[in-house]
């Protein structure tokens, strides 16, 4: 890394964890152990909240096992939930940029706002990663009185070096 050059701090959202083991998707799976490999290297600081913890509690026993040794091997700060995060994710579902019945994902980008960080990393393009919700979440963050945040893939992420 360039001298002066601050690390990226990035919210990793519960499927960039999944994505780790997902046999299904092999070149996405190929992307984010990279991902992993350049964290590891020091590269980025990373942290999660209690949403994706509890996102993981609601899988299966193999599956939350797997991504609890994960996370605990990798660990990142673990963000508190608060009064700030819930409101601007309600915010988010208010103004129709995610549904209300996946408030998680709101509180997903709720949090990178909320705590400066640069970017909500996820897989999860139906609801978090698509350009719409990046312009819209943005527009309320600036209302909001936060900075712009990036939301993109660990593919957007990575640095192939």
């Amino acid at each position: 890394m360039e001298k002066g050059m601050r690390k990226l701090k990035l919210y990793l959202e519960t499927s960039v964890w999944n994505f780790v083991f997902a046999d299904d998707a092999p070149e996405k799976m190929e992307i984010t152990k990279q991902f992993f490999d350049e964290i590891e290297r020091g590269k980025y600081d990373i942290y999660i909240s209690n949403t994706v913890i509890g996102e993981i509690d609601d899988a299966n026993p193999q599956t939350r096992k797997r991504l609890t040794n994960l996370i605990n091997e990798y660990n990142p700060i673990k963000l508190r939930d608060n009064d700030e995060v819930r409101s601007l994710s309600k915010k988010y579902i208010a103004e129709g940029i995610i549904p209300k019945k996946f408030e998680d994902d709101a509180m997903h980008i709720a949090f990178a706002a909320v705590y400066g960080l640069n970017a909500t990393v996820s897989w999860n393009m139906k609801h978090i990663v698509k350009l719409k919700t990046r312009v819209e979440a943005n527009a309320i963050n600036q209302l909001e009185g936060y900075r712009e945040i990036e939301i993109c893939t660990p593919e957007e992420v990575i640095e192939n070096d």
